[in-house]
């Protein structure tokens, strides 16, 4: 048992970046995990940490053992949470996380009626556009789009949403309509800067069964959706925003909606492509209660939008 502890605070710190912050996750005090992962080493007869003030490193020996260990942690733990959770209600912490405006405008909307479902739950709902680390930050599901996805994670399709190519009136009777996708390159266009990686959200359609992208020249550029938004509201230019944010300023005039399925009066289509919505685990394990609970509750809550 006191191997398994070692062993369990050696893999959560390396993880966590810190004994303290792993002591944290274990309920434990930062020096008792020290002292489990010292009696650790001195049953292995090897250093497996070099410790400084600012920094916690692995010697080579401590790397081998990690990489040989860590899923044994993970696969205890797991069988652990899944033997206990038979025939369980949904019960404890629930954390998800999503994009700002995705969390903002389509989670957070779900929770208080999931919430009231499972008085023995509670919800932590994370809004970020960087990269999520399950592990290290106790994510149950994060919401991801396709270019996020990694293939460590199980993903379930939440729901595809239709992309939008919108400006205001006010635009529109200052520089005129554009026609086509291509006639984009001579109008003021506002993109998004995905925090992921830097790269700026591409604009696509579907010609003729065929995915290209028009010229376009960006005047601004932001790495929040619902910032562009305002832009665009305020007759900066033309955006491409989800139909989760367009559909009500649509409805109320505020934005009008560009290029129809038909372009130029022709039967040629140049549809703008879906945006296609997961929540992702770590592993079919993790799948708890309170998990499958909640990914149940969003995807039949927006297969009826």
């Amino acid at each position: 048992m006191d191997s398994l502890r070692g062993i369990e605070s050696f893999v959560r710190s390396v993880e966590m970046g810190s004994i303290a912050a792993a002591a944290r996750q274990l309920g434990i005090s930062p020096a008792a995990a020290s002292q489990n992962i010292a009696r650790l080493e001195r049953d292995l007869g090897v250093r497996l940490m070099q410790r400084t003030t600012r920094r916690l490193g692995l010697t080579d020996s401590g790397q081998v053992y990690f990489e040989r260990v860590r899923h044994v942690v993970h696969a205890l733990e797991a069988a652990a949470t899944a033997v206990s959770a038979l025939n369980d209600a949904p019960r404890g912490r629930l954390t998800v996380s999503a994009s700002v405006a995705f969390g903002r405008h389509v989670i957070a909307p779900l929770i208080p009626g999931f919430a009231s479902l499972y008085p023995q739950l509670s919800v932590e709902l994370v809004v970020t556009d960087r990269a999520v680390d399950h592990i290290a930050e106790g994510i149950d599901i994060s919401v991801r789009f396709a270019e996020q996805l990694e293939p460590s994670l199980i993903a379930r399709r939440l729901v595809t949403v239709p992309m939008m190519i919108c400006a205001s009136p006010d635009y529109l009777a200052r520089r005129g309509h554009p026609k086509t996708p291509e006639d984009l390159v001579h109008h003021d266009c506002l993109l998004y800067r995905l925090a992921t990686h830097g790269r700026l959200f591409r604009w696509t359609f579907l010609k003729d069964g065929t995915l290209y992208e028009p010229d376009i020249k960006p005047k601004i550029i932001s790495n929040d959706i619902d910032t562009l938004t305002s832009m665009v509201l305020a007759g900066a230019g033309i955006a491409r925003l989800g139909a989760f944010i367009a559909d009500e300023l649509i409805a109320r005039g505020s934005i009008v909606p560009l290029f129809s399925d038909t372009v130029g009066g022709s039967d040629t289509i140049a549809a703008h492509t879906p945006f296609t919505f997961y929540a992702c685990t770590l592993d079919r394990h993790s799948a708890t209660p309170k998990i499958r609970a909640f990914i149940d509750y969003a995807v039949a809550a927006l297969s009826s939008r």
